[in-house]
């Protein structure tokens, strides 16, 4: 499982140009599941996001966690994160998992996060959403949770 972390001065999203989901400072994390992902890797996952320490604290420097501050928390369901980008001038999707099966795990996600931490909110799955955002740094991170447990 993927998660692409932004930190964040606030984060929304929307659906038809209406909004769905909003959080003030924190982190906005772009989830992208794959094939091999299962219920083990969406709770490192959370657990990883809320205790990555990249928040700043007094001093300006990366040391706090969401949990430290009590930041938002906003996930994302992201498709594209899973591409195979290798080689040609095509992403492949053969990564990714399906539908059927990363709907659950992305909603395994939102309830861990939000069971562990508060404030949580999240996009809505499979649905054209806008994101908007003001980065906060910008601080960007490419996170992992693997299904052996080798997180990079």
């Amino acid at each position: 499982m993927i998660g692409l972390i932004q930190r964040v001065r606030y984060a929304q999203v929307m659906v038809d140009d209406a909004p769905i989901a909003a959080i003030e400072a924190g982190l906005l994390v772009l989830v992208g599941i794959e094939q091999d992902d299962n219920l083990a890797t969406a709770a490192r996952l959370v657990e990883r996001l809320l205790s990555y320490r990249v928040l700043a604290d007094s001093a300006g420097q990366m040391n706090e966690s969401l949990r430290d501050q009590q930041g938002g928390l906003l996930l994302v369901p992201q498709f594209t994160l899973a591409a195979d980008t290798r080689k040609g001038n095509r992403p492949g999707f053969s990564p990714a998992a399906s539908p059927e099966q990363a709907q659950p795990l992305f909603d395994a996600v939102c309830q861990q996060a939000s069971q562990a931490h508060t404030p949580v909110a999240w996009g809505q799955f499979g649905a054209d959403m806008q994101v908007l955002l003001c980065n906060d740094g910008p601080v960007t991170f490419w996170l992992e949770a693997r299904p052996d447990s080798r997180s990079r």
